[in-house]
């Protein structure tokens, strides 16, 4: 049997990964600054991450949540704390896109309604309402396609204003990511964030914050979100959730209610993914991470916007994006070959940094070396 081919490969085997960098079986070292989709948030193998799964393992790895699990509580007691939304309630599952998928179907739920705002350019998952809510048609197979989904451009409060006008007692939930990942690291501004809030608010519909990947202290803030300084009525989440191990999660206010059997999941809030999620925020927490991504972050973005080839360097924290010209569109590959540093791309010319947040400053200064003579080598 063969793998089914969805995916472009690298002709790259990682067999080792520890802090900030990965070793490939020929014993190549590589700087790795994106983190396998924003995934890698402490640090690869952190040794408490390490130690949490294998006390995890020793005692039980599974077992389904027809019974009481306190990691699960002692999860939502931490991330409420770290996240400060200690009022809201968790729900866990096992990927972003179930994330999302969960947090449209509760907002239905909750105010009985179906239409969906969703924005140009927005990545929501691959499953079958969060990918009918990506603004990506390759995705879609005709089976997702509905007429319950309203596409409006990216910060344009206009577009929206005019869209709640027209169809706000139709329009249950508004999704939005903070930072655009997918889409090319587009950040929300805060004006946009707080006129969702108030639309929502006087049409009954649900902001639905998707954190999947500026969340978690990736932005500098715990949910990218807050910078607006409005709160949603729910945050996905996943990716640095784990570190690697799969667990995702929906954050829902208070004011939303539950109801048995509404949502469900086998494997979400196992033994192994709390124990996993509850290391990440002991890390994040005790070594100060969230300011480890400003400063290191501003570090990146500063110099990045001396180098006079690339363009429109933006993002927050540790979650950047710049714009590659033409004649420069082998910088990606060049990095990852020549010089032995993974970084991510949005199509057609976007280089995306997602490292670890405890990525330390003389790595992001071998970054910058890196790219200069790169840059250098393709313009001669």
């Amino acid at each position: 049997m063969n793998l089914f081919d969805v995916y472009p490969i690298n002709e790259i085997t990682i067999v080792k990964a520890k802090g900030s960098y990965v070793w490939d079986d020929k014993g190549d070292q590589y700087l790795d600054l994106y983190g396998g989709h924003a995934v890698i948030s402490i640090g690869h193998t952190h040794p408490h991450w390490v130690k949490r799964i294998e006390a995890q393992l020793e005692q039980i790895a599974f077992y389904s949540n027809s019974i009481r699990i306190p990691l699960q509580q002692q999860l939502a007691s931490r991330l409420g704390k770290l996240s400060g939304k200690e009022d809201y309630q968790l729900f866990l599952c096992n990927s972003g896109a179930e994330a999302n998928e969960n947090a449209l179907k509760m907002a239905s739920f909750h105010n009985g309604r179906k239409k969906v705002v969703a924005f140009s350019k927005s990545f929501h998952g691959r499953t079958s309402l969060a990918v009918t809510a990506t603004d990506n048609k390759s995705y879609t197979a005709p089976v997702n396609e509905n007429d319950n989904i309203i596409f409006l451009p990216f910060n344009d409060e206009k577009a929206l204003e005019a869209c709640f006008a027209k169809q706000g007692k139709e329009i249950s939930s508004v999704i939005i990511e903070g930072i655009q990942g997918v889409g090319g690291i587009n950040v929300a501004e805060n004006s946009f964030l707080q006129k969702i809030r108030s639309l929502c608010d006087e049409h009954g519909a649900v902001y639905i914050a998707d954190s999947v990947q500026c969340g978690y202290g990736r932005s500098g803030r715990f949910f990218s979100h807050d910078f607006a300084g409005v709160n949603a009525d729910m945050y996905t989440m996943a990716k640095g959730m784990g570190n690697g191990f799969p667990v995702a999660g929906v954050i829902i206010a208070p004011h939303i209610k539950p109801k048995h059997f509404q949502l469900g999941t086998t494997f979400g809030g196992n033994h192994l993914a709390c124990a996993a999620a509850l290391a990440v925020l002991e890390v994040i927490e005790e070594e100060k991470l969230m300011g480890n991504a400003v400063t290191t972050g501003h570090y990146i973005k500063e110099a990045l916007k001396e180098i006079p080839e690339l363009k429109n360097v933006r993002g927050r924290g540790l979650m950047i994006g710049f714009d590659v010209p033409e004649e420069l569109k082998d910088l990606k590959k060049n990095l990852l070959w020549n010089q032995k540093i993974f970084t991510g791309e949005s199509k057609p010319n976007v280089i995306r940094l997602l490292p670890s947040l405890a990525l330390k400053k003389r790595d992001a200064e071998d970054f910058i070396d890196a790219i200069k003579e790169e840059i250098a080598l393709l313009k001669a």
